[in-house]
């Protein structure tokens, strides 16, 4: 659903109109606001001008959010781009502190510890994601990370470094991050 759509549906809800009464209200036929609701159609011109005033919305503002809401192929490159470095950087910050052959117990604390923290800070301000979306959106170096080092080298040594508990901990916090921070999850 549009921006738009949405922010009229809603509003008509708060309101306590019907479809029927907000097309009275608006002198817009009940037909266009179905088609408007139902994303079948974008309102313009007159009718979206219409309806901002029978639900006393700010049409600037309405505009503006829906130019926001759209992204382009290049903006989303860009952030996919964005994501795969800094889940990059991520791994190789723990991996670093695990897998070094000169760690101690103070690197291997401080791996386990970024491995729960910067999973968690990035829950905080992803509160809107589900637990899946998160963990798929920026877990996915992890999974990747995790899979090569069961890999390259082996399964127990991955798991007496540490490595493999540290990116399973940071993994599980991404997806059960919203109960961590005692907010409902969308979705």
């Amino acid at each position: 659903m549009n921006q738009i759509a949405k922010k009229i549906v809603e509003s008509r809800k708060l309101k306590g109109l019907s479809q029927e009464e907000l097309a009275e209200l608006s002198k817009v036929n009940l037909r266009t606001i179905q088609r408007i609701e139902n994303n079948e159609n974008v309102p313009r011109g007159r009718t979206l001008i219409l309806v901002c005033e029978a639900l006393d919305l700010n049409l600037e503002e309405l505009q503006l959010l829906n130019k926001s809401s759209k992204i382009g192929f290049k903006d989303l490159l860009i952030n996919c781009l964005f994501l795969f470095i800094l889940n990059l950087l991520l791994n190789s910050v723990i991996g670093l502190l695990m897998l070094d052959s000169e760690s101690n117990i103070n690197s291997k604390m401080g791996g386990l510890l970024l491995s729960f923290f910067i999973p968690f800070y990035i829950c905080y301000n992803t509160q809107k994601l589900s637990g899946m979306n998160r963990m798929l959106k920026y877990g996915g170096g992890y999974i990747v990370y995790l899979l090569m080092s069961f890999i390259i080298i082996g399964l127990p040594k991955s798991i007496y470094t540490g490595l493999a508990p540290c990116l399973l901990l940071s993994l599980a916090t991404l997806y059960y991050g919203s109960f961590f921070l005692n907010t409902k999850q969308i979705q």
